[in-house]
């Protein structure tokens, strides 16, 4: 090996550290208390009561789960103190909750993507199944699903790996093969191109609204001449159905896609691509990579309260002024 190659493995190693130790440190903080304002935000009665606040209010306590399980030990990763990497059954236990609280957000807030569409069809009885009852089902078959999905994680991971990207990872290919394709296809690229269909279904339902809103304010125009009235009613419809529905959609989906799908990708490269001679050089690049796009997973789960309070409109807003104002008040 020649000392530029040792040079080049030695910046990469040292990058990857960094990135580990101070970029775990701000998602966990930028996350665990962004979810936390989201639960306690969420929990209150006005919006608990809707069924797509449900699914985003216990797809937040499954973020929380997912960062505390995941970054706490990447963390202490930093400083080479993560026990998950030396204790078979911790590392055991912190990946299945890791992935089952993972598959629970995403899915929960597909979910949410549907029962946005439900609500904005002109079909009644479609209008109708988007009720609290099914929320709760859709919730407990997610909750069902997720444990038997990666229940076999109990078995396959194991501590004090070598030839793997983390210490704590999938002992076997067999293994490895069926946890990666599990979770890049059923965790992230299902639920993402689920959530995108149905987001452009639901613009689409909502633009029809919109025409047909136009449409009438000039049928109401020709017989009332009263522009104010119909120019005013036109411009609430508008604000309510782009501000509130289709910009936090599409901004909550872009985001995740964004943070999400580079992981799927590189699952998909290093389970499909025949294990090759790699020289440590090309070693030290991929972990790399491949902790980044895990941290960038992590930003991900901490990232719906600030989408919520930015793009959710004046509902999710004055709620969390609410509760300010509640507390200030004991």
């Amino acid at each position: 090996m020649s000392s530029s190659d040792a040079s080049a493995i030695a910046a990469w190693n040292n990058t990857s550290a960094a990135v580990n130790r101070y970029f775990s440190i701000f998602i966990f903080l930028f996350g665990t208390i962004g979810n936390i304002l989201n639960i306690l935000v969420l929990s209150q009665r006005a919006l608990r009561t809707n069924s797509c606040s449900l699914f985003f209010l216990i797809s937040s306590i499954a973020n929380l789960a997912a960062i505390l399980s995941g970054l706490t030990t990447r963390m202490l990763s930093g400083w080479t103190l993560d026990l998950t990497n030396t204790i078979n059954w911790l590392c055991k236990l912190r990946a299945f909750v890791l992935f089952f609280s993972r598959n629970i957000a995403s899915w929960l807030i597909m979910l949410a993507a549907i029962d946005r569409w439900l609500l904005s069809c002109r079909n009644v009885h479609r209008r109708q199944m988007s009720t609290l009852k099914n929320a709760y089902r859709g919730i407990i078959i997610t909750i069902i699903f997720s444990i038997i999905l990666y229940i076999p994680v109990l078995v396959c991971y194991e501590a004090n790996l070598i030839n793997s990207p983390l210490k704590c990872y999938s002992k076997t290919i067999s293994c490895r093969l069926f946890n990666d394709f599990s979770y890049a296809c059923l965790t992230i690229l299902f639920p993402m191109i689920t959530m995108l269909l149905f987001g452009l279904m639901t613009i689409g339902n909502i633009n029809v609204v919109k025409n047909r809103v136009h449409v009438s304010s000039i049928i109401e125009l020709k017989t009332t001449g009263n522009p104010s009235i119909l120019e005013r009613t036109t411009q609430t419809s508008k604000k309510k159905l782009d501000n509130r529905l289709s910009f936090m959609l599409f901004i909550q989906i872009i985001l995740l896609s964004l943070c999400t799908f580079p992981q799927a990708i590189q699952k998909m490269y290093s389970t499909l691509i025949p294990n090759e001679v790699e020289t440590p050089l090309r070693i030290a690049i991929e972990n790399f990579i491949f902790n980044l796009f895990l941290l960038m997973t992590y930003f991900a789960h901490g990232m719906p309260f600030y989408i919520y309070t930015l793009s959710g409109g004046t509902v999710f807003r004055n709620a969390l002024k609410q509760y300010v104002e509640k507390i200030y008040k004991f």
